[in-house]
């Protein structure tokens, strides 16, 4: 696909798009996720955060909502970082046995909502008699792990509520799941994995901690980036990404500086939705690749793996994406330049809004051994590197991690 403004046209062109039915965008808006829910069902499945639904202050009138519009509620269950095999294979064996009317509404950060996407799929597809039984069957139905069984009942409806700004997981068609037991991060995939309404508060962001709203932003900003300029760019997610990336890298340093900023709170939350929306209709690179194979090996949140990652990317990138890379650049505003200059000044203002974020340059910092590079060469691959401009070939990536360890 040409760059912006070469004028490419639709052509023969073939795509799908897939997004939400239903998004509810606005400050105040959880107070509707009951009138919303009360469509999709009669009872409620409620999925939360470890301590992001406490914190964010809209616990109760999330559930004053839930009562108002007579909706019984219970609390299946409660995410702890991001979700693993285990975890989900234990709440698939405690979860209630009557599904019927049953909307599943996840309110947290971007690992519980694929918690809850994983739980709502799942809960139609597979009937676990025990976690081990449970867990070979989440594993059967993984990218690229076990016997390849698809999605094929609609899952539970499933609403989401993000309390972060940063994970577009609430636009998305798979849940990412990691097994420390086996050493991989993969995803459950499928189109009817797409959240049938996402109720996007902004003012919930508020309660999170600067290491989060650093980690959540940079990882959107990566996601903006990577979709904008990956092999399969398209028109759509490239139009959407223009208008909110400038947003993003505007509103980002504001709310670092203060959480309670309404407006960089509304620019944050919008922009990580089209990133979500962006992603999962064309694609990624080789920073999101690189950073879940950091994520297994170290541990490493994603946002942070994201953020060490996304400068070197885009000097990776940068000869056969400048077109792309000075479209993103010109947007931010300054005087135009050549494309390659541009390139070059949008990898300049992404390192200093790194710094200003205070997130990590080298992999060291994660607590990798250098012995491991190669191991995170070799285990760096899957969609997200697919969608790369530059292909690299595992010596060639290896050669790249050894220059930022």
């Amino acid at each position: 696909m040409k760059s912006p403004g070469q004028g490419s046209g639709i052509g023969r062109a073939k795509y799908d798009l897939t997004v939400p039915p239903v998004v509810c965008f606005g400050h105040g808006r959880i107070a509707e996720v009951g009138r919303v829910a009360a469509v999709l069902g009669k009872r409620i499945w409620l999925v939360v955060g470890n301590h992001s639904f406490d914190a964010c202050g809209g616990r109760e009138v999330l559930l004053d909502g839930f009562r108002q519009n007579g909706l019984g509620f219970d609390e299946i269950a409660k995410s702890c970082g991001e979700p693993t095999v285990q975890q989900i294979a234990k709440a698939m064996c405690n979860i209630p046995v009557n599904q019927q009317n049953v909307v599943v509404v996840a309110v947290g950060g971007g690992a519980t909502i694929d918690f809850g996407k994983a739980l709502s799929a799942l809960a139609t597809n597979m009937k676990p008699d025990s976690e081990e039984s449970a867990e070979e069957m989440i594993l059967d139905r993984l990218e690229g792990v076990g016997r390849g069984i698809p999605i094929v009942n609609p899952p539970l409806p499933f609403l989401a509520v993000p309390t972060t700004a940063g994970t577009g997981a609430e636009a998305t068609r798979n849940a990412v799941l990691s097994c420390p037991k086996r050493r991989f991060k993969k995803s459950l995939r499928s189109t009817l994995m797409v959240p049938r309404a996402v109720v996007l508060d902004p003012e919930l962001i508020g309660s999170c901690s600067r290491d989060t709203i650093a980690a959540s932003g940079i990882d959107c900003i990566t996601q903006l980036i990577e979709s904008f300029i990956c092999r399969f760019q398209w028109a759509v997610p490239q139009a959407l990404v223009l208008d909110a990336f400038p947003q993003a890298m505007s509103a980002l340093p504001r709310l670092l500086e203060n959480p309670c900023d309404s407006n960089a709170q509304s620019a944050m939350s919008h922009a990580a939705f089209i990133s979500g929306v962006s992603l999962g209709n064309s694609g990624l690179g080789m920073a999101h690749g690189v950073a879940a194979a950091i994520g297994v090996e170290c541990g490493a949140p994603h946002g942070l793996a994201c953020a060490a990652m996304l400068p070197v990317a885009l000097r990776v990138n940068q000869k056969v994406a400048k077109r792309d890379l000075a479209g993103l650049d010109q947007a931010l505003g300054g005087k135009r330049l050549p494309a390659e200059e541009s390139a070059q000044r949008l990898n300049d203002r992404i390192v200093e809004l790194c710094r200003l974020a205070g997130t990590p340059t080298r992999l060291s910092e994660f607590g990798l051994r250098r012995e491991r590079i190669s191991w995170l060469a070799k285990h760096s691959g899957g969609n997200s590197m697919k969608g790369n401009p530059a292909q690299l070939t595992s010596v060639e990536l290896e050669s790249v991690l050894e220059s930022v360890y």
